[in-house]
């Protein structure tokens, strides 16, 4: 990857984008992760108005200080950075006293963490709609395309994927060619929605690099008996998590009226 190209062409990409709009620039939610950490970076490059919110729901110490980090750095980098802080904690408390909570542990955990991320878009938009900006997405490729790991209108309800053709190893390139903080680009991914320090490869089950050969190899037209032990236990969990997901892949199905029926 021609890492200096490529960021120049994201950065145009971006500032066309924008320009083409009519808005003011771009909205990024900041986690303290490398994904967002680079988006952010990288709509700050176009020279617009970048507002950077963090949005911490029972978040986790490590997160939030590593997300002070990036904004602190990148507010002294960049003069069009703005940022702002929006505790939803109460607000995600509030919202667990008027719904009620039948069913498995398990799943209402799993309810309440894509709740987190839906609450999270709608600041955003909020923001957005507020001072004229684009929801800038965080998702990289094989989390967007891939595994399908992200929440349906949550962090996948944005206006414009900047990174989503990037590989997560690309997504690190990218991230040390623009100073991402150490403490970011050392850290493992999380999504950060279960208010604790458990990683993606916790919940998935493999690592990124993993994924991203399983991804290729599935590109390839390959299947589960191409492969034996660790590979094939990897390329299994990334098949159940694309057919899974695959709904949020895919444009929203219409149901087409016949003709002949109108």
């Amino acid at each position: 990857m021609q890492t200096e190209k490529v960021v120049n062409h994201i950065v145009n990409w971006l500032k066309d984008y924008a320009t083409n709009a009519g808005v003011n620039g771009f909205v990024v939610g900041v986690s303290g992760g490398i994904d967002s950490a680079v988006t952010s970076t990288l709509c700050a490059k176009t020279g617009l108005g970048v507002l950077c919110v963090e949005m911490p729901i029972h978040q986790a110490a490590s997160h939030v200080s590593r997300a002070h980090e990036h904004i602190a750095q990148l507010k002294e980098r960049f003069e069009n950075v703005d940022d702002t802080r929006a505790d939803l904690t109460p607000v995600f408390e509030e919202f667990k006293t008027e719904v009620f909570m039948d069913g498995e542990q398990a799943t209402i955990d799993m309810a309440l963490a894509n709740t987190r991320a839906r609450l999270r878009m709608t600041t955003l938009y909020y923001y957005a709609g507020l001072y004229g900006l684009l929801v800038a997405g965080t998702g990289n490729k094989v989390e967007d395309f891939g595994v399908g790991f992200y929440t349906k209108y949550g962090d996948g309800g944005v206006d414009l994927s900047p990174i989503a053709d990037l590989m997560k190893s690309e997504v690190y390139k990218i991230g040390e060619f623009l100073e991402v903080p150490e403490s970011i680009m050392k850290a493992a991914p999380s999504d950060g929605l279960f208010g604790d320090a458990r990683s993606d490869e916790d919940q998935i089950g493999a690592s990124y690099p993993e994924l991203e050969w399983a991804m290729k190899m599935d590109d390839e037209g390959k299947t589960i008996n191409d492969f034996s032990g660790r590979e094939q236990d990897v390329f299994k969990i990334y098949k159940r998590y694309n057919n899974n997901n695959k709904h949020k892949m895919i444009p929203i199905p219409i149901c087409e009226i016949p003709s002949e029926l109108m």
